[in-house]
């Protein structure tokens, strides 16, 4: 099974290469490595690994906490295709999606930004129309959504007045940039981590660069 650890880790030399080594040891496979921020003398990581069936996700933890200043922000399951050319590919597909952009940010965003799903909506906050959903996307019939419309990204935290309690208790975790026309891209994930500011501007580059794209006459 595959597992998303997210850590805090000192920003030196040969850190990830002690994590790194620390799982292999432990006989955890790594898939992917994202660095996230780095500042103040620490990274942020998030780092895709595969767990032997054998092994319990705890385990994960125990191995990373032998490298002296490393700490664990979160660990959660992960669904998403394991590659590492995942923003790269998905700007090849924009050039092609034509009228489906909308849907093709839906299904593709969550695997680039290691999300959970993602909805492309517009309207005003009790007036919410829904463009594109991926699979996994919540319904948002009923709900009111303060920050629509929306002209700027913004970080949507599980612990926000709006969001339902259901939600909160699951820590669904939000992130919501502008794509196109008056509509907004809105990204979540349950069960955290929270979204970074560094995850939030990757999301509006990606959005404005499909707002671009759609408006672009066919080839």
């Amino acid at each position: 099974m595959s597992y998303l650890l997210r850590l805090v880790v000192p920003d030196r030399p040969g850190i990830l290469g002690a994590v790194a080594t620390a799982l292999g040891l432990a006989g955890i496979d790594i898939v992917s490595v994202d660095v996230l921020e780095r500042g103040g003398g620490v990274a942020v990581d998030d780092i895709v690994v595969e767990l032997p069936e054998d092994r319990v996700a705890d385990g994960l933890i125990t191995a990373v906490m032998t490298v002296p200043g490393v700490q664990v922000e979160s660990l959660r399951p992960f669904s998403g295709q394991l590659d590492t050319h995942r923003e790269l590919e998905l700007l090849e597909s924009l050039g092609r999606a034509g009228g489906g952009t909308a849907t093709l940010l839906a299904d593709e965003l969550p695997r680039v930004l290691h999300g959970g799903w993602a909805v492309v909506l517009g309207g005003t906050p009790d007036d919410v129309t829904v463009h594109a959903a991926s699979e996994a996307a919540p319904e948002l019939t009923g709900l009111v959504l303060p920050w629509l419309p929306l002209h700027a990204p913004v970080l949507l935290p599980s612990e926000d007045d709006w969001v339902p309690t259901m939600w909160q208790e699951m820590a669904v975790e939000m992130m919501a940039a502008p794509f196109d026309g008056g509509t907004a891209v809105l990204l979540g994930r349950s069960g955290g981590p929270a979204f970074r500011r560094s995850e939030l501007l990757r999301l509006a580059h990606l959005t404005g660069i499909a707002a671009t794209v759609a408006q672009l006459p066919p080839a």
